[in-house]
């Protein structure tokens, strides 16, 4: 197992956009989108950011409520938001968003929606129960075609990480984390009929002391990159590479002075592919926070890859 150091690419200079940074999405030439959840621990709004490498320099969009997702689409500036229980397309060049969708989650109380991924025919998401206690978060899929929202399953607490492996018209293979489980699991999903096979594990995360996150696969589909969540002291956070033939891990990004890694990115930087980490302080105490120092600060990496995963643009129907 191979163990890289990552530096620190973006330190905000807000305590807002550091109290929890996720999402990270390459936007092309050197450009990632990301959103900062919520502004604070008693925060109800959070916002779309997009990160110019070349500039150095980060342009930060306010939104109407805490975003779980803000994923590109096919129109340049548009973007698809998971919102509170609603999603919408929110546009950075202004106007008035529009609502696809307000109905999720609404048989249960006390959750908002959480990380998505985008495929061909829409989004797969999900969502998180606010105090991580109770299964009553849910997975959905919404069909852009014609706009339909499909309850794909709940009993899930808090769903995190999520990676496409097959698209096909008539059937969508995806990864899957629920944090509290420790596990990543694979799906089918008949996008047609919006109905979700029985779910299999595919990695047992166990071992690890820190919650799997945010994930990431790599171009070839061989391997996931997923971010952990450490609540408790330490020196670093961790980033890990896993084959998922094997189940081994095989590399080891470590975030000094930042333990709580949400999401990773693998992106062309610099004529070479490169992993950014969100981070953040949300839960630190005073103390944890001046003994974490770079906590909330997106992170940068080498790595051994050659090409990486082409980001898909959410289609508009």
């Amino acid at each position: 197992m191979e163990t890289l150091n990552a530096d620190v690419l973006f330190a905000p200079e807000s305590v807002e956009l550091k109290f929890l940074p996720e999402g990270p999405i390459d936007l092309g030439s050197g450009k990632f989108s990301w959103v900062a959840i919520q502004h604070g621990a008693e925060s109800t709004i959070g916002s779309l950011n997009v990160y110019d490498m070349n500039t150095e320099t980060n342009g930060c969009f306010p939104l109407d409520g805490r975003p779980g997702f803000a994923l590109p689409t096919e129109q340049p500036g548009q973007f698809l938001v998971g919102l509170e229980r609603r999603v919408e397309i929110f546009d950075i060049r202004g106007g008035k968003p529009e609502i696809l969708c307000n109905q999720v989650d609404a048989d249960v109380e006390n959750t908002i929606i959480n990380d998505g991924v985008a495929c061909s025919q829409g989004v797969i998401f999900g969502t998180k129960h606010l105090e991580f206690s109770e299964k009553i978060a849910g997975l959905y899929f919404l069909r852009m075609s014609d706009r339909k929202l499909f309850p794909l399953r709940g009993e899930q607490i808090c769903s995190n990480g999520k990676v496409i492996l097959e698209d096909t018209a008539e059937k969508i293979t995806f990864l899957d984390i629920d944090t509290p489980t420790k596990t990543v699991v694979k799906y089918d999903l008949n996008p047609q009929a919006g109905t979700l096979s029985e779910p299999e594990v595919v990695l047992d995360l166990n071992e690890v002391a820190a919650f799997p996150d945010g994930m990431v696969g790599t171009a070839d589909g061989k391997n996931v990159v997923i971010s952990f969540y450490n609540p408790e002291p330490a020196e670093f956070g961790e980033t890990r590479c896993y084959a998922l033939d094997s189940q081994e891990c095989e590399i080891v990004w470590q975030t000094p002075k930042s333990p709580q890694n949400t999401c990773p990115l693998l992106m062309e930087w610099e004529g070479r592919i490169q992993l950014v980490i969100t981070t953040a302080v949300e839960h630190m105490s005073a103390e944890r926070q001046a003994e974490s120092s770079h906590a909330g600060s997106l992170f940068l990496a080498k790595t051994p890859f050659d090409v990486a995963p082409a980001t898909t643009l959410v289609p508009l129907g």
